[in-house]
């Protein structure tokens, strides 16, 4: 056997063995064969390269013919000698260390390898794939030149979030900076789920709420025929009820009648009762203006905007002690500059003082700005007979249902009412 035929066999036999396991086991292989079923007019048979990668395939055309009569299907060489042979030899010798070294390349730099992107490499077709962050980029880009159209601002700073965390599950679990559509797999959101609620800390619906996202923009992958099918479509999110805490009456009073010696609580005091009163959250209570307040068909004063999170109507009737907040804070220097009609602080300001008062009113709650809202669904209104839906239509929630998680109020003073009854009746008898 000639030496040039001997030194490409053992280039083949050698590197499959030396490279069959390599990182994340991408098991790769090289197959030279002749395809008999393409013959030409005179017999002669195409060559093939067949790249597997973990047992999927991609063949690549060698451009050259063989005669079957001089072709080793065993060794994938042609037999004999002559300069046919060793032409042929010597470029089955060149296409197989150009897929190797491509192979060797790509093993470098990606966590995933297949063998039609070899193929693409070795034929000069331009890398297609895309990869997750990528289209998290594509997909906020484009809500934002949409906000004010078709999204709101909200909208987006949630699509940033989730991509924040996704990068960041990225680099914990795979010391990557992004990972291919391709390479995703059922698992990925499995261990994105564990990472939220153990590494991130975070509570389960917030994480389903996570999750959800991250399989629209997945949805919207396979919808674009940039991968064939959805790999988180088994996961299915689910949601746990929570209890909502909220002050009850007694609470709500000691707030409304404690004296604080500081300026700066009085009025972090003063813009959560507001919130109380209104239902409010705090992103919407902070932008408002003397423009939002409008007066009724019989004279009474309303407050009317559109929640920044859903951009629905919020249109609250201004109960007295809404309106003597107002008034309070009418010529206070932080609101005529500002324009608003409440001096607000930062939110994260806000939570922090909050807590300071509920030590100071003796409340043993965790007193954040947005248990006002509660406060204004349970106790200010449900807990006073004001019907589920028109507290709803207040608080510019979409579904009743979302309302609805605050009824246990209503059967709480169903109970107390009935209790009552109760002892009118044996009063009677």
């Amino acid at each position: 056997m000639p030496n040039g035929i001997k030194t490409v066999q053992n280039l083949l036999i050698q590197l499959p063995k030396k490279w069959l396991f390599m990182k994340n086991s991408n098991s790769f292989s090289v197959l030279i064969w002749a395809n008999k079923a393409k013959s030409d007019v005179n017999g002669l048979m195409p060559l093939y390269a067949r790249v597997t990668v973990m047992g999927k395939r991609a063949e690549i055309s060698l451009k050259k013919k063989v005669n079957p009569a001089k072709w080793d299907a065993k060794t994938g060489f042609m037999k004999g000698s002559g300069n046919e042979v060793r032409t042929i030899n010597n470029h089955i010798h060149q296409i197989s260390e150009e897929i190797f070294r491509i192979y060797s390349e790509l093993q470098k730099n990606n966590d995933y390898i297949s063998a039609e992107e070899i193929k693409n490499k070795f034929t000069g077709v331009p890398d297609e794939r895309r990869s997750l962050l990528q289209i998290f980029d594509e997909h906020n880009a484009d809500i934002e030149k949409l906000i004010g159209k078709d999204y709101v601002k909200a909208t987006l700073t949630k699509y940033k979030t989730i991509r924040s965390k996704v990068a960041e599950y990225v680099l914990h679990k795979y010391c990557k900076f992004d990972i291919y559509l391709d390479n995703l797999e059922y698992n990925f959101v499995a261990g994105f789920e564990k990472y939220l609620k153990i590494e991130a800390g975070i509570d389960h619906n917030t994480a389903m709420a996570y999750i959800k996202r991250l399989k629209r923009i997945i949805s919207l992958a396979v919808h674009n025929n940039w991968i064939p099918n959805n790999p988180f479509a088994a996961f299915k999110c689910t949601t746990r009820k929570v209890t909502r805490d909220e002050l009850s009456v007694d609470e709500l009073n000691k707030l409304i009648e404690k004296q604080f010696a500081v300026k700066r609580l009085e009025e972090v005091r003063d813009c959560f009762l507001f919130s109380c009163y209104t239902g409010y959250a705090f992103v919407d209570a902070s932008k408002l203006t003397a423009a939002n307040i409008v007066m009724g068909h019989e004279g009474e004063m309303w407050m009317k905007t559109n929640r920044t999170k859903t951009d629905i109507a919020a249109n609250v009737p201004l109960l007295p002690q809404a309106m003597h907040i107002i008034n309070k804070y009418k010529n206070h220097d932080e609101c005529i500059i500002s324009g608003r009609i409440l001096p607000m602080k930062s939110n994260q300001k806000m939570n922090a003082y909050l807590k300071e008062i509920a030590d100071l009113c003796g409340i043993k709650k965790n007193l954040t700005t947005h248990m006002a809202r509660h406060t204004f669904a349970t106790t200010v209104t449900l807990g006073n007979g004001v019907p589920i839906e028109s507290v709803s239509k207040m608080l510019g929630h979409t579904k009743i249902t979302t309302t609805q998680i605050y009824a246990r109020v209503r059967e709480k003073k169903l109970s107390s009412d009935m209790k009552s009854l109760g002892l009118k009746l044996r009063n009677n008898l």
